[in-house]
């Protein structure tokens, strides 16, 4: 059907599902927004594609043809299936919340307040996924996601979560058996745990210490920071960590942090979603959720604000 029909179908279900169509094109036209002419060519050219009349247009009335009469009902009863489905398809849609995340990011701070953005959401069902990966969101059923990055995505909405600087963090057993950490040096004494990561060059040159060649050291990559982090709790090295996310963990005596000194290469973590879902009532409420929940959180502006 031609496109501007296929528009007038579906503004005509609600209509066509009670069985009693208009019996004036101007009625009809009136409750769609269009004009009767629009109106009048769009029946035209439904009755051009089934070879049969389904008005018979007399001053001032139109009335149903026999095979209008018979379509009619038929007509309605497609719109009511096409409507219930719709709808269904929306509930659906509408109580479930997909979010694609770091892994790190999720598994230590997300996964700790999901429960109480669900106790505030009874209806909203949420799917987590992880990866590090910057998701297509044409090609992935992700609603939105929590991204590291510079915040520099087109096409999409953005909202400052908090900053993703970073700085080294051990275990106290591990800083005692040299005696303790007293300056930066101190941690080249120790086994780094992925001295291939930049944010080791970065950190160690806001330190002071801008000649210092990691090149040689044993390598290690265990690719997320979660991991890096539960070595380091082991005694297995010295982590670069983003230190939000182990307060935990240093206040239980498991991490230390030796420096107050933090590493900063442009990335931080951002809330993201395409532009056309910013009005997603599950999208507004979990944006809701991260104002209320994490005092960096930034909706109105694009990029962090110094000491944020």
């Amino acid at each position: 059907m031609h496109e501007d029909g296929e528009t007038v179908s579906a503004q005509c279900a609600a209509r066509l599902r009670s069985g009693r169509p208009h019996m004036s094109f101007t009625r009809a036209g009136e409750e769609l927004g269009m004009t009767q002419t629009a109106v009048s060519y769009q029946i035209k050219l439904l009755e051009e594609l089934l070879g049969e009349p389904l008005f018979l247009r007399r001053p001032r009335q139109v009335t149903l043809t026999d095979t209008g009469a018979r379509l009619a009902p038929k007509v309605g009863e497609a719109f009511r299936a096409l409507h219930e489905a719709v709808a269904g398809v929306r509930k659906s849609s509408e109580e479930m919340l997909n979010i694609h995340c770091t892994a790190t990011f999720a598994a230590r701070w997300l996964a700790r307040h999901l429960g109480s953005f669900q106790l505030e959401n009874p209806m909203i069902a949420v799917r987590l996924e992880t990866s590090n990966a910057v998701i297509d969101f044409s090609r992935t059923e992700a609603d939105l996601a929590i991204r590291w990055g510079r915040g520099d995505w087109p096409g999409l909405r953005r909202h400052f979560v908090m900053r993703g600087h970073f700085t080294p963090m051990l275990s106290p057993a591990l800083a005692e058996s040299i005696g303790g950490i007293t300056k930066p040096e101190d941690l080249l004494k120790l086994r780094i745990i992925d001295p291939r990561d930049h944010w080791w060059q970065t950190w160690l040159a806001a330190a002071g210490l801008v000649d210092v060649d990691l090149a040689d050291r044993q390598s290690s990559k265990l690719g997320v920071q979660a991991f890096e982090a539960a070595a380091a709790i082991a005694g297995h090295g010295v982590a670069i960590l983003t230190p939000e996310f182990y307060a935990d963990d240093v206040a239980l005596g498991r991490l230390m942090q030796p420096f107050d000194i933090l590493g900063d290469d442009g990335g931080h973590y951002w809330l993201v979603y395409p532009e056309a879902r910013r009005n997603s009532p599950k999208i507004r409420a979990f944006r809701e959720f991260l104002r209320k929940t994490v005092p960096t959180f930034d909706l109105e502006g694009q990029y962090p604000m110094s000491g944020a």
